[in-house]
């Protein structure tokens, strides 16, 4: 009988936020080796072209099919909504992306609703959230957030500024509608989701907030864990950056809520 091995999943991102992916994977799948990759050198996604965004993806996706990856989570919504068929047809391995997992759990628990997104500019500027949000019965508002992740970024979580940005954003958004639910359509978000909640309690709605680190956690468990062998070895995981280590282990921490010891710097070119 064949051994059972533990799986090997490769994460990837642009920079930091895919590590809210990663802390909400972390406890869920025993015994799973996880290899993060953050683009930083080349980020912001958001700026560049389709095309320059989707080439990047693919290299960044063919780095970790080669380091033994045997799924891939694109822990990205720039990349999902922009590049998620070229990284498929990239790669001979399963791929879960961030915004399919994040609308299926929206309409899980409010069918045939209204919901608001918030996201980055480019993520916006696809609409991938309002489509699939559409095709499962969704009516999405999608709202550009373009000066949340800098804030959190700056480490700026519970900062008078960042909830007065906060207020213009949402008081701007639920001008619009009365959603039942409200999606964090960014990877940086889940870090301020209580000052998101606290300031729509302020503005008077009691939409459910649900980001996509969790609803992609869960289904990554999903697929992964029913194939994967008992154990209670806990999950690990290493890290690669393309540019400066240092940053990464000190900002990546405060995403991952645990210190990064080591990262790995890697070199994908221009």
């Amino acid at each position: 009988m064949p051994e059972e091995r533990s799986p090997v999943l490769g994460v990837f991102d642009s920079g930091f936020g895919g590590l809210t992916v990663l802390r909400a994977l972390l406890p869920r799948i025993a015994g799973a080796h996880y290899i993060y990759l953050g683009d930083t050198a080349r980020l912001p996604y958001g700026a560049k072209s389709q095309a320059t965004i989707a080439r990047y993806a693919v290299e960044s996706a063919r780095f970790l099919e080669d380091h033994g990856a045997e799924y891939l989570i694109i822990a990205c919504n720039t990349a999902t909504a922009l590049a998620l068929d070229e990284i498929k047809a990239a790669v001979a391995i399963p791929v879960i992306g961030v915004i399919e997992p994040l609308v299926h759990a929206a309409q899980k628990r409010h069918p045939n609703s209204e919901v608001l997104v918030l996201a980055t500019t480019a993520t916006v500027q696809s609409h991938a959230y309002a489509k699939l949000s559409e095709a499962q019965g969704l009516r999405a508002m999608e709202k550009e957030c373009p000066l949340l992740v800098p804030l959190v970024e700056e480490g700026w979580i519970d900062h008078p500024v960042t909830r007065d940005v906060l207020r213009i954003y949402l008081t701007e958004a639920l001008a619009a509608g009365r959603p039942k639910a409200v999606l964090l359509g960014c990877t940086h978000y889940p870090l301020i989701a209580p000052e998101i909640e606290a300031m729509l309690r302020e503005l008077g709605s009691n939409a459910e907030i649900i980001d996509s680190a969790q609803a992609t956690a869960a289904e990554v468990e999903r697929v992964v864990a029913r194939q994967s062998p008992a154990t209670q070895v806990p999950a690990t995981f290493e890290c690669f950056a393309t540019d400066s280590v240092d940053k990464f282990e000190r900002l990546g921490s405060l995403f991952l809520g645990r210190a990064i010891e080591h990262v790995h710097h890697l070199d994908l070119g221009g």
